[in-house]
């Protein structure tokens, strides 16, 4: 189900009133059921493990006026190592895509007098993503959170304060966008899945803008797996329970984690690990995730953790059954 139609009025505009109210369809050898996400316990067993990611969504669109005194808007992607940035340049409004004229040396006025300087392609041979070059008293995430806003795609539909952007773990501000498989958590369904003897453990991985172009493969992430995660981790694969990744971040860091014996390891870094028909998945055995657009990567690592013919078969039921898409949509429990 790499291809597919999405019809219109399958968007979710907004944030639902209640957070674990969301739909929940259950994909596993045995069928698809339909659920609400309040009930995700009735689907696992004591010893199972969920993962789920601690990363908090940083404020990170900012107005900004080009050269020419064009107006545009400047995504902050992904902290680099050196202090830089890789951001993404659009023109300012509901713009679906980045400009197609930004160059090299091309400087960006950004509030309070700050210039953001554009040093190259990241990574060569595209023009959507940037190598920028920053200067701002007291870091780039407090400046983001004096003058930015989250990121919003012209399908929801009015603008929303940061908290509505904030999963119930968030701890480390660091993601460009929503980790938003997390989403649908409250605390209370936390205590309920501890209280029925299922583990919770937690990664950071710092998710970039997830705008690729159909078929673009995700871009390098930072990433940190503890080793407390690790070891619960490899104890449930021992015991025989489930480990249930939120998410496709966290997917992404535990099979980063994985050595050449099957055994996760604490590690910390990047991770420009691409999972798919190539790379199967090797600790993750179950999946919680929203619905993702036609073409994405996102569907490769999917198929890399339960197959290509149950992933068909729950996009095609929650097409049929019209689940809601992207961030503030509904939830897919995938066991393969």
């Amino acid at each position: 189900m790499k291809t597919f139609d999405l019809p219109r009025g399958l968007e979710a505009p907004g944030p639902p009133t209640v957070r674990d109210g969301v739909r929940l369809l259950v994909a596993s050898p045995g069928g698809i059921e339909h659920a609400r996400f309040a009930q995700l316990g009735d689907f696992l067993s004591p010893g199972d493990l969920i993962v789920i990611n601690t990363s908090g969504t940083l404020a990170a669109a900012v107005d900004g006026l080009r050269p020419d005194g064009r107006a545009a808007t400047v995504h902050f992607a992904t902290a680099l190592d050196d202090g830089g940035w890789v951001v993404e340049v659009r023109p300012a409004g509901e713009a679906t895509g980045p400009v197609a004229d930004a160059c090299p040396g091309e400087e960006i006025g950004l509030p309070d007098g700050v210039r953001l300087v554009l040093l190259a392609p990241y990574p060569p041979g595209q023009r959507r993503l940037w190598e920028a070059r920053i200067g701002v008293e007291g870091g780039v995430p407090a400046y983001l959170a004096r003058h930015g806003r989250p990121i919003r795609y012209s399908y929801v539909s009015a603008p929303l304060p940061l908290t509505d952007y904030q999963t119930v773990f968030a701890r480390e501000p660091g993601s460009a966008e929503m980790p938003s498989a997390g989403r649908p958590f409250t605390a209370e369904l936390v205590t309920e899945l501890v209280s029925r003897g299922i583990g919770i453990s937690p990664i950071t991985l710092h998710t970039g803008v997830s705008s690729q172009e159909a078929g673009e493969p995700p871009q390098p992430e930072r990433f940190a797996v503890p080793e407390t995660t690790a070891r619960a981790v490899n104890m449930t694969r021992a015991w025989g329970g489930r480990v249930i990744a939120v998410g496709t971040t966290v997917t992404r860091a535990l099979e980063s984690a994985v050595d050449g014996g099957g055994v996760v390891r604490a590690l910390s870094g990047w991770t420009g690990l691409v999972l798919g028909p190539q790379r199967p998945a090797t600790v993750v055995g179950g999946l919680i995730t929203g619905w993702h657009a036609p073409g994405a990567s996102h569907l490769d690592l999917l198929e890399a953790v339960a197959g290509a013919g149950l992933v068909d078969r729950a996009y095609t039921e929650a097409l049929r059954a019209r689940y809601l898409w992207h961030e503030f949509g509904d939830s897919c429990l995938l066991l393969p």
